[in-house]
Protein backbone atom coordinates (compact mmCIF):
# COMPACT_ATOMS: atom_id res chain seq x y z
CA UNK A 1 0.00 0.00 0.00
CA UNK A 2 1.46 3.58 -0.95
CA UNK A 3 1.79 6.05 1.64
CA UNK A 4 0.69 8.41 -1.56
CA UNK A 5 -2.89 6.94 -1.37
CA UNK A 6 -3.42 7.58 2.03
CA UNK A 7 -2.33 11.32 1.63
CA UNK A 8 -4.57 11.60 -1.52
CA UNK A 9 -7.71 10.14 0.34
CA UNK A 10 -7.49 12.41 3.27
CA UNK A 11 -6.76 15.37 1.51
CA UNK A 12 -9.82 14.86 -1.05
CA UNK A 13 -12.01 14.00 2.52
CA UNK A 14 -12.80 10.67 0.74
CA UNK A 15 -12.69 8.78 4.12
CA UNK A 16 -15.63 6.75 3.60
CA UNK A 17 -13.86 4.30 6.48
CA UNK A 18 -14.14 7.00 8.86
CA UNK A 19 -16.79 6.34 11.76
CA UNK A 20 -17.66 9.54 13.17
CA UNK A 21 -20.27 8.45 15.97
CA UNK A 22 -17.01 6.35 17.05
CA UNK A 23 -17.34 2.31 17.11
CA UNK A 24 -20.14 0.76 19.14
CA UNK A 25 -17.74 -2.49 19.83
CA UNK A 26 -15.31 -0.63 22.14
CA UNK A 27 -17.57 0.71 24.49
CA UNK A 28 -19.49 -2.52 24.50
CA UNK A 29 -16.03 -4.77 24.98
CA UNK A 30 -13.50 -2.27 26.46
CA UNK A 31 -14.32 -3.37 29.81
CA UNK A 32 -13.14 -7.09 29.16
CA UNK A 33 -9.39 -6.09 28.93
CA UNK A 34 -9.12 -5.28 32.96
CA UNK A 35 -6.55 -2.80 32.03
CA UNK A 36 -6.41 -0.29 34.41
CA UNK A 37 -7.49 3.54 34.02
CA UNK A 38 -3.91 4.76 34.18
CA UNK A 39 -2.87 2.34 31.11
CA UNK A 40 -1.26 3.60 28.07
CA UNK A 41 -3.04 2.73 25.11
CA UNK A 42 -1.74 2.29 21.54
CA UNK A 43 -4.23 3.17 18.28
CA UNK A 44 -2.69 2.50 15.45
CA UNK A 45 -3.54 4.21 11.88
CA UNK A 46 -5.74 6.12 14.28
CA UNK A 47 -7.29 8.62 11.46
CA UNK A 48 -9.67 10.92 13.12
CA UNK A 49 -11.74 8.52 14.76
CA UNK A 50 -13.53 9.67 18.49
CA UNK A 51 -12.62 6.25 19.52
CA UNK A 52 -9.64 8.30 20.42
CA UNK A 53 -11.38 10.80 22.98
CA UNK A 54 -13.63 7.88 24.12
CA UNK A 55 -10.31 6.27 25.23
CA UNK A 56 -8.81 9.15 27.04
CA UNK A 57 -11.84 9.58 28.86
CA UNK A 58 -11.80 6.71 30.40
CA UNK A 59 -8.69 7.87 31.87
CA UNK A 60 -6.17 6.10 29.75
CA UNK A 61 -3.01 7.63 28.02
CA UNK A 62 -3.76 7.68 24.24
CA UNK A 63 -1.15 6.70 21.77
CA UNK A 64 -2.49 7.21 18.26
CA UNK A 65 -0.09 7.25 14.88
CA UNK A 66 -1.32 8.23 11.80
CA UNK A 67 0.34 8.61 8.51
CA UNK A 68 -1.85 12.30 7.93
CA UNK A 69 -1.44 15.25 9.19
CA UNK A 70 -4.59 16.35 8.13
CA UNK A 71 -6.41 13.38 9.82
CA UNK A 72 -4.65 14.48 13.31
CA UNK A 73 -5.26 18.06 13.09
CA UNK A 74 -8.77 17.36 11.89
CA UNK A 75 -8.88 15.31 15.13
CA UNK A 76 -8.18 18.03 17.47
CA UNK A 77 -10.10 20.47 15.64
CA UNK A 78 -13.10 18.78 16.08
CA UNK A 79 -12.97 18.42 19.86
CA UNK A 80 -12.31 21.81 19.99
CA UNK A 81 -8.38 21.27 21.40
CA UNK A 82 -5.20 23.19 20.20
CA UNK A 83 -2.64 20.77 20.67
CA UNK A 84 1.04 21.08 22.15
CA UNK A 85 3.53 20.00 18.97
CA UNK A 86 7.01 18.30 19.09
CA UNK A 87 9.70 16.40 17.14
CA UNK A 88 10.60 12.68 18.23
CA UNK A 89 12.40 10.63 16.50
CA UNK A 90 11.28 11.48 12.94
CA UNK A 91 7.20 12.02 13.88
CA UNK A 92 5.53 15.11 14.67
CA UNK A 93 3.74 14.52 17.93
CA UNK A 94 0.15 16.43 18.60
CA UNK A 95 -0.33 16.29 22.30
CA UNK A 96 -3.89 17.87 23.87
CA UNK A 97 -6.74 16.63 26.12
CA UNK A 98 -4.47 12.87 26.65
CA UNK A 99 -4.31 12.09 23.38
CA UNK A 100 -0.99 12.01 21.60
CA UNK A 101 -0.75 11.15 18.28
CA UNK A 102 2.64 10.67 16.08
CA UNK A 103 2.44 11.35 12.23
CA UNK A 104 4.21 9.35 10.60
CA UNK A 105 4.88 5.47 9.34
CA UNK A 106 3.60 3.24 11.95
CA UNK A 107 6.14 1.11 10.82
CA UNK A 108 8.78 4.03 11.99
CA UNK A 109 7.56 3.43 15.41
CA UNK A 110 10.22 3.73 17.48
CA UNK A 111 9.63 0.29 20.18
CA UNK A 112 10.25 1.82 23.40
CA UNK A 113 6.94 3.95 22.73
CA UNK A 114 5.28 0.97 22.07
CA UNK A 115 6.83 -0.96 24.88
CA UNK A 116 5.17 1.82 27.36
CA UNK A 117 1.48 0.77 25.73
CA UNK A 118 -0.36 -2.09 27.80
CA UNK A 119 -3.44 -1.58 25.66
CA UNK A 120 -4.26 -2.04 22.31
CA UNK A 121 -7.04 -0.82 20.10
CA UNK A 122 -7.43 -1.78 16.45
CA UNK A 123 -10.56 -0.78 14.22
CA UNK A 124 -8.24 0.46 11.12
CA UNK A 125 -5.51 -0.90 10.97
CA UNK A 126 -5.55 -4.38 9.96
CA UNK A 127 -8.16 -4.61 7.53
CA UNK A 128 -6.07 -1.18 5.55
CA UNK A 129 -3.44 -3.39 4.57
CA UNK A 130 -2.39 -5.62 2.34
CA UNK A 131 -1.61 -9.08 3.16
CA UNK A 132 2.50 -8.94 3.42
CA UNK A 133 2.37 -5.63 5.67
CA UNK A 134 -0.29 -7.27 7.97
CA UNK A 135 2.00 -9.89 8.58
CA UNK A 136 4.77 -7.08 9.13
CA UNK A 137 1.95 -5.53 11.53
CA UNK A 138 1.40 -8.08 13.36
CA UNK A 139 5.14 -9.26 14.07
CA UNK A 140 6.27 -5.68 14.66
CA UNK A 141 3.30 -5.55 17.79
CA UNK A 142 4.62 -9.05 19.08
CA UNK A 143 8.13 -8.05 18.82
CA UNK A 144 7.73 -4.67 20.85
CA UNK A 145 4.57 -4.64 23.04
CA UNK A 146 4.99 -5.49 26.47
CA UNK A 147 4.19 -9.15 27.90
CA UNK A 148 0.79 -9.24 29.26
CA UNK A 149 -0.45 -6.46 26.59
CA UNK A 150 -4.21 -6.52 26.04
CA UNK A 151 -6.17 -5.60 22.72
CA UNK A 152 -9.47 -5.13 21.01
CA UNK A 153 -9.16 -6.03 17.55
CA UNK A 154 -12.40 -5.30 15.14
CA UNK A 155 -12.27 -6.95 11.81
CA UNK A 156 -14.75 -7.51 8.82
CA UNK A 157 -14.94 -10.32 6.56
CA UNK A 158 -16.59 -10.26 3.16
CA UNK A 159 -16.66 -12.44 -0.33
CA UNK A 160 -13.12 -11.14 -1.90
CA UNK A 161 -14.47 -11.52 -5.52
CA UNK A 162 -16.86 -9.01 -4.69
CA UNK A 163 -14.46 -5.99 -3.58
CA UNK A 164 -10.69 -5.24 -3.84
CA UNK A 165 -9.46 -3.40 -0.85
CA UNK A 166 -9.10 -1.32 1.16
CA UNK A 167 -10.67 -2.69 3.16
CA UNK A 168 -9.50 -5.64 3.07
CA UNK A 169 -11.30 -9.15 4.14
CA UNK A 170 -9.39 -10.44 7.42
CA UNK A 171 -10.82 -14.11 8.37
CA UNK A 172 -10.63 -15.32 12.35
CA UNK A 173 -8.99 -17.64 10.70
CA UNK A 174 -5.70 -15.11 9.43
CA UNK A 175 -6.17 -13.16 13.08
CA UNK A 176 -5.13 -16.39 14.67
CA UNK A 177 -2.03 -17.29 11.90
CA UNK A 178 -1.35 -13.36 12.40
CA UNK A 179 -1.14 -13.63 16.09
CA UNK A 180 -1.03 -16.72 17.68
CA UNK A 181 0.79 -18.75 19.53
CA UNK A 182 2.48 -15.57 20.75
CA UNK A 183 -1.27 -14.01 21.46
CA UNK A 184 -4.27 -15.10 22.78
CA UNK A 185 -7.35 -14.50 20.39
CA UNK A 186 -10.54 -15.09 21.64
CA UNK A 187 -13.69 -14.35 19.84
CA UNK A 188 -15.84 -11.77 21.35
CA UNK A 189 -18.78 -10.93 18.80
CA UNK A 190 -19.96 -10.84 15.32
CA UNK A 191 -22.81 -8.56 13.45
CA UNK A 192 -24.21 -8.53 9.83
CA UNK A 193 -22.83 -5.07 9.18
CA UNK A 194 -23.52 -4.60 5.61
CA UNK A 195 -26.52 -2.08 6.25
CA UNK A 196 -24.79 0.33 8.13
CA UNK A 197 -22.62 0.42 5.55
CA UNK A 198 -24.18 2.00 1.86
CA UNK A 199 -20.87 2.49 0.49
CA UNK A 200 -19.56 -1.05 0.73
CA UNK A 201 -22.49 -1.45 -0.76
CA UNK A 202 -21.78 0.58 -3.70
CA UNK A 203 -18.86 -1.35 -4.19
CA UNK A 204 -20.44 -3.90 -5.11
CA UNK A 205 -20.49 -6.40 -1.66
CA UNK A 206 -23.66 -8.23 -0.97
CA UNK A 207 -22.65 -9.70 2.67
CA UNK A 208 -20.14 -7.97 5.24
CA UNK A 209 -19.22 -9.26 8.98
CA UNK A 210 -18.17 -7.34 11.26
CA UNK A 211 -16.06 -9.08 14.48
CA UNK A 212 -14.53 -8.02 17.89
CA UNK A 213 -11.55 -9.88 18.88
CA UNK A 214 -9.78 -10.09 22.81
CA UNK A 215 -5.96 -10.17 22.01
CA UNK A 216 -3.59 -10.86 25.00
CA UNK A 217 0.00 -11.20 24.69
CA UNK A 218 1.44 -14.48 26.40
Amino acid sequence: MQQEFWFARWERDEIGFHQPDGNALLPRHWERLGLTSEARVLVPLCGKTPDLAWLARQGHAVVGVELSEKAATDFFREHGVTPQQRRCDGFTVLSGAGVDIWVGDFFAMPDAVLAECSGLYDRASLIALPPPMRHSFADQLTRAMPADARGLLISICYPEEEMDGPPFSVTEDEIGQRFEPSWQVIPLECNDALAGNPQLQDRGLSALLESAYFLRKR
